[in-house]
């Protein structure tokens, strides 16, 4: 019933106790209509893919592994960490070595196994050293930063060239990440886990920009609440989207702990209950701008 527009499936694993195979067959019997794998990092493709086929194996039940194979989708991209911008040229180079290899591989049997979407890349200047990004603003000298755009940018221009939607990671970095994005010129993809106001989401929505809510909407501080009602009813129909963003921010009542797709339904309620509407009818706007904007 739920889309699932971007998770760290494989994040979630690795770095948890949480059973991968108990995810996947928790979402299959839930009907999950799409769920997307997203890339972080340029060499990390075949790796995830070759991990969900190895979970996949490992579910008896062969009706919940078919519904695993026909949700589960992948991105891949590189997230704008110091060694990434620092390599950005061989990283783009492994980048489409990846996607290329995978698409080799696909055949009639495994064509859900097609990157439909480059990224998550973007800009980030949250400085939080201690927090699992380690971003400390003393290593954003003016050359990184230029670097770190020029990164994006040249993901945003994979994707133009490839002709796939892209998701935008963009955290304290509202008018670089709107300028990078007009410099190539390409309009066509998701604005993950949006975090800025109505302001900045009137501007990303008149670029064509699809918006993804996460889990954060849900703890929004009690004098912002009004904001936020408003900023999730200001997105039409057409252009939003819902996430985990696993294996962080855990919707409400679970916020603290690790985050799975399965969560995902409380981020449904909390919305569609700020929207006026029914968890199912939310449920199948999301499902109609999955199809249209990753053509599944």
């Amino acid at each position: 019933m739920f889309s699932d527009t971007h998770f760290h499936f494989e994040h979630t694993i690795q770095h948890t106790e949480v059973n991968g195979v108990d995810i996947l067959v928790a979402l299959a019997k839930r009907n999950c209509f799409f769920g997307l794998e997203i890339g972080t990092e340029a060499d990390d493709l075949l790796f995830r893919q070759q991990c969900a086929e190895k979970y996949i194996a490992q579910i008896d039940d062969i009706s919940l592994a078919d519904k695993v194979r026909n949700f589960l989708y992948f991105s891949a991209g590189i997230w704008p960490d110091i060694e990434s911008i620092k390599n950005r040229e061989s990283c783009m180079k492994t980048l489409r070595e990846q996607i290329l290899e995978a698409e080799k591989s696909s055949d009639q049997d495994t064509l859900h196994r097609k990157i439909i979407a480059i990224g998550e890349g973007g800009l980030d200047h949250h400085w939080n050293p201690s927090g699992v990004d380690g971003r400390c603003e003393s290593d954003f000298d003016q050359q990184m930063y230029d670097g770190e755009k020029e990164l994006f940018k040249m993901q945003l221009a994979l994707s133009r060239e490839m002709d796939l939607p892209f998701i935008v990671h963009s955290r304290d970095a509202f008018e670089d990440t709107l300028n990078c994005i007009k410099e190539v010129g390409y309009n066509k993809g998701i604005i993950h886990c949006y975090s800025y106001g109505l302001d900045e989401v009137k501007s990303f929505l008149d670029l064509g920009w699809h918006i993804s809510f996460s889990g954060g909407c849900t703890y929004t501080k009690k004098s912002k609440m009004e904001k936020m009602v408003e900023l999730l009813r200001y997105v039409p129909d057409d252009m939003i989207l819902l996430e985990t963003d696993s294996p962080y921010l855990a919707p409400v009542p679970l916020r603290g702990t690790v985050n799975t797709p399965v969560n995902v339904e409380l981020t449904y309620r909390f919305i569609a209950e700020a929207r006026g509407v029914s968890v199912e009818t939310l449920s199948e706007t999301v499902d109609k701008n999955v199809k249209l904007l990753f053509r599944v």
